[in-house]
């Protein structure tokens, strides 16, 4: 009885049945080791600078079956180059922020904000304001961006607005020599 039963396991596990069975099981495998290794490659060229080690970590992958990829992923760099380049220009910018000269004002050299029209220590003024919202302008400007009133010199005597001719130049100049101090 029991060299029955081990005929009829023996006979199972030789049937066609079962090599049809072995043989897709292994081509699932060859197909997953295969793509696997492919996305080593491609995970490699996104964080790997470097050609050589692209070509390290793709025969790793590749060349252990089902351990390459794993081993790679226990050494691969944590960012992406794109992340990496994303995070450089971010601090860039960032040291640029601080390194900015904070306004001051040119008299007293307080520290003053950048909306305000008269130093709050020595009453020099630092800004003209809009004749129609009273909001704090720039030299440069020719109309208020609050209102879009252009820029005016004032009125004369018959109530006609003068327009504000400005020497960009010299403007230019001054907030040049500001920054640089």
């Amino acid at each position: 009885m029991l060299a029955t039963a081990f005929g009829s396991i023996h006979s199972a596990l030789h049937s066609s049945a079962a090599s049809i069975a072995g043989n897709v099981l292994l081509l699932l495998a060859v197909v997953l080791w295969l793509g696997l290794g492919y996305r080593v490659h491609r995970d490699a060229r996104r964080r790997i600078d470097d050609g050589w080690l692209v070509v390290l970590s793709t025969a790793l992958g590749f060349g252990i079956p089902f351990v390459g990829p794993v081993v790679y992923m226990l050494f691969r760099p944590p960012e992406t180059l794109a992340d990496v380049h994303a995070r450089e220009v971010e601090m860039r910018a960032l040291r640029g922020r601080l390194l900015q000269a904070t306004p001051h004002c040119p008299v007293c050299l307080t520290d003053v904000e950048s909306n305000y029209v008269v130093c709050p220590v020595c009453t020099t003024r630092l800004r003209e304001q809009c004749s129609r919202c009273d909001s704090p302008l720039d030299p440069l400007w020719q109309a208020c961006p609050y209102c879009a009133t252009p820029v005016t010199a004032g009125t004369t005597s018959n109530g006609t607005v003068v327009p504000f001719v400005a020497d960009l130049d010299a403007a230019l100049t001054a907030e040049a020599t500001q920054l640089s101090d």
